[in-house]
């Protein structure tokens, strides 16, 4: 994830790059060029990428939410006001705004 810095140098929005197209024709290519001993691992590999790209923008972010607060060591309530002080702990960078935003794309899709 990558953040847009505003006036204050806070992140006012945050722009999800999403690059699973680019990986999974890269696989497809290994694969149809693969020996048979490194099919299985390719198959698998093309599934999983096959479902990450499947995921949503706001399942996505939900997920990076989860990510940086588990970094921070935050086990609490997801919806609180102390799980919307740890983010802003894990990414100091930013605003306020962008981190309730943020919020509540992961209140919104449950692990």
């Amino acid at each position: 994830m990558k953040a847009i810095a505003g006036l204050t140098g806070r992140h006012d929005s945050v722009l999800l790059i999403r690059d699973a197209d680019l990986v999974m024709a890269a696989l497809r290519q290994a694969l149809a060029d693969a020996v048979p001993g490194e099919r299985p691992g390719l198959e698998r590999a093309v599934a999983l990428v096959e479902s990450t790209a499947a995921a949503t923008a706001t399942r996505v972010r939900a997920d990076w939410v989860r990510s940086r607060l588990s970094a921070v060591g935050f086990t609490g309530d997801i919806a609180s006001i102390a799980a919307l002080k740890a983010l802003r702990r894990a990414e100091p960078g930013l605003s306020l705004i962008a981190a309730v935003q943020l919020q509540k794309d992961a209140v919104a899709h449950p692990e």
